[in-house]
């Protein structure tokens, strides 16, 4: 196996971004690992809630010199971000490959999801505008005009270290507040280059401020009175439980994403092979971390043969998937991101052959691509006859697993897909546009996908989500996060 260029090449201690300065933590120290080759590849603080408390007080302190800063001048420094994220979009890739464990491409896919939203965001003199009406009574005139708030905080997730927090932070600045970003206690170093960037394309100190750490700095964030609002993505225990409610307990703006259980439906009249493919990389990309990968196929139509005969396609072709370390690129799945998630997929497949349902692809037995410890790696699984009520097919998994099921036409494939608590990013495959129609309009899901497998909005459309996938009222990306991270102030004239 040839690996080329690990960019991380020394084990260092991270350290925090605060008002223009990288700050050492007291906090506690511990290791980052590369789940590819178990090897440590970072040290990173878990820092305290004094440190939580300066980096809040450091965007306090930077907000009123930056909401007076002009909207173009902001722009301009996104322009110098975006060209800075272009000239080190392979460096910043491969850290994403190195601490995460993801194939190259996929994290190249995220390096430019996350540069779109920068883009995007380098729109903000339009974007932000407002709005006036003349004598809207006599001698009156009335204006709305967007405002910024002041501190948001940024909660990252494990699974997207780079893209994620790109969501948010372009937009919050653009529009003049500040930011305290919490990156993944497990994969900071994506955080911790971007931030380095941030530095280089001049963004004032305290604009744009980076903690590491873990529940301490959540919980600093949602009880300081300085926060305005939290934009979150991770599980929806936590974002339900703990972000969402605390958030409304102290009148924080709240945008929470959360979990997942993405329900792909197959028409008889699908392209076979496209759909295949697509499946491919929405089931098992990524690692099947991610929370519009699809977790559940149901086939539609009582033909067995069309059935049988599909379904043997897609354990062929699963059974191909090449894993080893991402950063080979003949490899085609990464690891898990660390023991305990591997753990976890390989108790769901347990828990599945205990409810009865059909192992026709055993994810635990794999072959590995080099000389690699096995210890977070699991390939694909896919599993016949499973029940939509049963565990393995109404839980989160957040790995490799593939549950497939039938349905004897679109109406029941879409009861079942409804009947399930969760609504991320459920599509169809079909070439009917009649069928298309009918599942886009009854399927309750805040992103829908029509002969798409990975049902990902472009950065200038929002991020969507619904039931227990997704908490709040406004969207991450595009205009909906302008929106968030501004308030409408209205102002009524009269000159006598």
């Amino acid at each position: 196996m040839a690996v080329l260029d690990e960019p991380i090449k020394e084990v260092r201690t991270l350290k925090n971004y605060i008002g223009g300065e990288w700050v050492e933590s007291k906090g506690e120290i511990v290791d980052v690992v590369n789940p590819a080759t178990m090897k440590t590849i970072a040290k990173v603080p878990i820092s305290t809630k004094e440190e939580i408390d300066a980096a809040v007080q450091a965007g306090q302190a930077a907000f009123p010199d930056w909401r007076r800063t002009t909207p173009l001048a902001r722009s301009r420094l996104l322009f110098n971000l975006k060209e800075l994220l272009e000239e080190n979009f392979e460096k910043a890739s491969r850290i994403q490959t190195q601490e995460h464990g993801k194939c190259i491409d996929e994290s190249r896919g995220e390096s430019r999801r996350g540069i779109e939203n920068v883009e995007v965001a380098c729109g903000v003199p339009t974007l932000m505008q407002g709005y006036i009406s003349e004598d809207v009574a006599s001698g009156i005139d009335e204006w709305c005009m967007p405002t910024p708030l002041g501190v948001f905080g940024v909660i990252g997730p494990f699974n997207f270290p780079w893209m994620i927090p790109l969501w948010s932070v372009p937009y919050a600045i653009a529009t003049g507040n500040t930011v305290v970003v919490k990156p993944s206690s497990e994969v900071p170093n994506s955080q911790s280059f971007l931030c380095e960037l941030a530095e280089e394309a001049g963004f004032p100190p305290g604009v744009w401020n980076m903690v590491h750490g873990g529940r301490t700095v959540v919980n600093g964030m949602l009880d300081h009175p300085d926060i305005q609002g939290i934009t979150f993505v991770g599980s929806t225990p936590v974002g339900r439980d703990v972000i969402y409610r605390r958030c409304g307990e102290t009148g924080k703006r709240v945008i929470a994403q959360c979990g997942a259980k993405n329900f792909m439906t197959i028409m008889p009249d699908c392209a076979i092979d496209n759909t295949i493919a697509a499946m491919m990389t929405s089931f098992f990309g990524n690692t099947g971390q991610r929370c519009l990968a699809a977790a559940n196929a149901v086939i539609v139509g009582e033909d067995d043969k069309f059935y049988e005969e599909f379904v043997a396609k897609v354990v062929e072709k699963a059974s191909q998937i090449k894993i080893g370390y991402g950063l080979d690129e003949s490899v085609q799945m990464g690891p898990l991101r660390d023991k305990a998630k591997k753990q976890n997929v390989l108790n769901y497949i347990d828990i599945g052959l205990q409810e009865g349902a059909e192992l026709v692809l055993d994810g635990r037995d794999f072959t590995l691509q080099g000389d690699l410890p096995d210890d977070c790696f699991v390939g694909p699984s896919i599993f016949t006859n499973v029940r939509p009520g049963s565990r393995l097919g109404s839980e989160e998994i957040f790995g490799p697993v593939m549950s497939i099921m039938r349905a004897k036409d679109l109406d029941e494939a879409i009861r079942i897909t409804n009947e399930n608590p969760f609504g991320n990013g459920h599509s169809i495959f079909t070439q009917s546009g009649k069928a298309a129609r009918y599942f886009q309009y009854n399927v309750v899901s805040g992103n829908v996908g029509i002969n798409i497998g990975i049902t990902a909005p472009v950065a200038f459309f929002p991020f969507s989500g619904m039931k227990d996938s997704f908490f709040g009222v406004l969207h991450t990306q595009g205009k909906e996060a302008i929106r968030f991270f501004t308030e409408s102030k209205v102002v009524i004239q009269r000159w006598f």
